[in-house]
């Protein structure tokens, strides 16, 4: 097989919403920082949603990019803790797809403490080939060719080769 067509994982980002700053936020930034190994980033509201007592720019969750090998190693602990199985309506037209957990005591290492509760996480992963670059470079952007994009069959056929997951 040509490596050039081979399907890698650019890039896993995993997300911890809690909807509020203060000992919440940084009950989940301690939590994503053991699980992965990185410093977590905060993330701010876009909108004000008076109802849930949201204000705009209120630091409401945090997010880690991994990326290489880090990323594999989470992406294989992830995987075997939604038992090797994702619904098909989690990838998008890209190839690249998301999945939830809903407790983050599901990692090896974590255990559950009464006074920090339990957080869930969102985990997306993004996949490419080679030869992405010309569409993302900032000095003569091209448009990737068809036959360079990852497709949604083509990320289903990697995560069974490689992960042994099966898309439902």
């Amino acid at each position: 097989m040509n490596p050039n067509r081979s399907v890698t994982v650019d890039k896993v980002v995993v997300h911890m919403g809690v909807g509020e700053a203060g000992d919440k936020l940084v009950n989940a930034e301690r939590i994503i920082s053991e699980i992965t190994g990185n410093t977590p980033v905060r993330s701010v509201a876009k909108q004000t949603l008076p109802a849930f007592g949201i204000r705009k720019g209120a630091p409401i969750s945090c997010r880690v990019t991994l990326r290489g090998e880090a990323a594999e190693k989470f992406l294989e602990t992830s995987i075997k803790i939604v038992e090797n199985k994702i619904n098909s309506r989690a990838f998008d037209k890209q190839g690249n797809f998301s999945f939830g957990i809903e407790e983050h005591t599901d990692y090896p290492g974590q255990s559950y403490d009464p006074k920090v509760g339990i957080f869930g996480l969102d985990v997306t992963v993004v996949l490419k080939r080679n030869g992405v670059r010309i569409a993302r470079r900032h000095i003569q952007q091209k448009k990737l060719p068809l036959k360079q994009q990852v497709t949604v069959e083509d990320a289903k056929l990697f995560l069974k080769d490689r992960y042994n997951v099966e898309v439902q």
